[in-house]
């Protein structure tokens, strides 16, 4: 008897948790309701999207197969517009331009920025800061302005460039004008202007290197260029492969830095894929041709993508 009632004088009570305000809620129709929250907030970007992406996509897609010129009636050609490309002299000029035009900017620009990075990451370097914000600085100029200041600069007959190297003896005359050289020339205005972005990404790649590795390669006697060697250039592999790739498919849209510099001269020695694109749909109104030159592009810059999916993908499971 007396354990029995020193149980009920002892027993606390259970806790029970108070009620959510409004009283209790289903907790199917909360989540609902958050995914009707969300898709609220989500509805302005997919009309956007859809809009100004996905339907020109699909369109584009559909005026591939046709001979739309943007005006009257279209013909179903069937894959007509596709072998055109294969076939057409002009076509293969551009992309032979625009083979070029990459193997000229890409090593360049990717070089250059390793260097750079290389040398901006050394703490022992004064006014560090100074130097990356005025490196960085032209990759925020508008490519047409700087195409445009670029044109100026070198012109043969008021170009201080071309004043100061007439002045030191080098005659370079009017390299835009020239065959040989006016590819050269825009590729390495493209360099100029891209590659302070470069140089950034690969400055984020070194300062993720753990300095316990160079103390330890300095330990067993390594010199800078093996440390370069077996430290650097390991470690920084995943952020090389980014840069190149996306360097790579940079170079494979060029089109108004060009077309503001020498407008696809001299002779077509400076004409790109993307440019043909412009002038068969904006200026021959070949539209259902520069349709289906567009989606060949897209088809090469995604093979691009898929090799970087790929390599970055085989990288992370080695590192597993």
């Amino acid at each position: 008897m007396s354990t029995t009632m020193h149980k009920k004088t002892t027993a606390a009570p259970r806790y029970r948790a108070p009620a959510p305000l409004g009283g209790r809620r289903n907790p199917a129709i909360g989540q609902r309701r958050k995914n009707i929250q969300a898709l609220a907030f989500l509805v302005p970007a997919l009309l956007v999207l859809g809009t100004f992406t996905a339907w020109p996509m699909i369109s584009a897609l559909r005026l591939s197969f046709t001979d739309a010129s943007g005006f009257g009636k279209e013909k179903w050609v069937g894959f007509e517009n596709y072998a055109r490309i294969f076939t057409d002299p002009v076509i293969l000029n551009a992309v032979l331009n625009t083979a070029l035009y990459a193997l000229l900017f890409t090593p360049m620009a990717v070089a250059l920025a390793l260097v750079l990075a290389l040398l901006l990451n050394d703490p022992r370097l004064p006014f560090r800061g100074f130097f990356r914000t005025a490196l960085f600085l032209p990759f925020i100029i508008s490519l047409a302005v700087a195409a445009i200041a670029w044109s100026y600069l070198i012109d043969p007959q008021v170009g201080l460039l071309n004043y100061w190297l007439g002045n030191a003896g080098i005659r370079i005359g009017n390299v835009l004008q020239d065959p040989v050289l006016a590819m050269p020339a825009v590729a390495f205005v493209a360099v100029w202007k891209s590659f302070g972005f470069y140089m950034v990404i690969f400055l984020a790649g070194l300062q993720e290197i753990p300095g316990s590795l160079y103390e330890a390669a300095k330990v067993d006697g390594a010199g800078p260029f093996m440390r370069f060697r077996h430290v650097t250039m390991p470690m920084l592999s995943n952020t090389t492969a980014f840069v190149l790739i996306f360097a790579l498919i940079a170079a494979l849209q060029a089109f108004d830095q060009i077309y503001v510099m020498t407008g696809g001269g001299p002779y077509g020695h400076t004409e790109t894929v993307v440019m043909q694109i412009y002038k068969s749909g904006f200026q021959k109104l070949d539209v259902g041709f520069a349709s289906a030159l567009s989606y060949v592009l897209l088809a090469a810059t995604l093979l691009l993508s898929v090799v970087q999916f790929v390599f970055f993908g085989k990288r992370e499971r080695e590192g597993d």
